[in-house]
């Protein structure tokens, strides 16, 4: 059986939308934290929207360093209800039934499903305790508007597992449920 691992940006209010604003930040700390959650991983479980943007910038990287082989190799599922077709190498579409849907997927032998960024398809997988794992790297930013991972009414609790500081500030947490 599968573990879904979400991965996420956020800034200290919480914001993950387009993260550009962490790339002052970026160093072999934070390098290392996101190598080790992608390195075992055999499948992306990406959102529409996260799809599009990765499927925009992802094709033009092509080394080992930037993650671009990885991102470019790696299987990736897609829920989308409006996307009919992708051309981004390697990627599927889940729709309709999509809890259903990644259950099974869930349910197969394998590696685990990263989820990055993709906030509604997180609420939903947080809604129907689908997901094993939550990795987050929190940045000493405040934003103040823009979307969030967890959004209003959400509830879950977690226990944190592990927790890193880097020296720039960034704080990297690793959550499984409480359940």
């Amino acid at each position: 059986m599968r573990s879904i691992i979400v991965t996420s940006f956020l800034s200290l209010d919480g914001v993950m939308e387009d993260p550009m604003w962490t790339l002052p930040y970026w160093n072999d700390e934070t390098a290392q934290f996101k190598g080790e959650e992608t390195t075992p991983n055999d499948i992306l479980l990406l959102g529409r929207v996260t799809y599009e943007g990765f499927a925009a910038a992802w094709p033009q990287r092509t080394d080992v360093e930037s993650g671009g082989v990885y991102f470019n190799g790696v299987r990736k599922y897609v829920v989308t209800n409006t996307l009919k077709t992708l051309e981004w190498n390697n990627s599927h579409i889940i729709s309709g039934d999509i809890v259903a849907e990644i259950t099974k997927l869930k349910g197969q032998d394998g590696e685990n499903l990263v989820v990055h960024g993709s906030a509604t398809l997180v609420q939903t997988l947080l809604q129907h305790n689908l997901v094993d794992r939550i990795r987050l790297l929190v940045y000493p930013v405040v934003l103040g508007k823009g979307k969030r991972l967890f959004q209003d009414n959400a509830t879950v609790t977690l226990k944190l597992v592990e927790s890193r500081t880097f020296s720039t500030g960034v704080v990297a947490l690793v959550y499984e449920p409480a359940h």
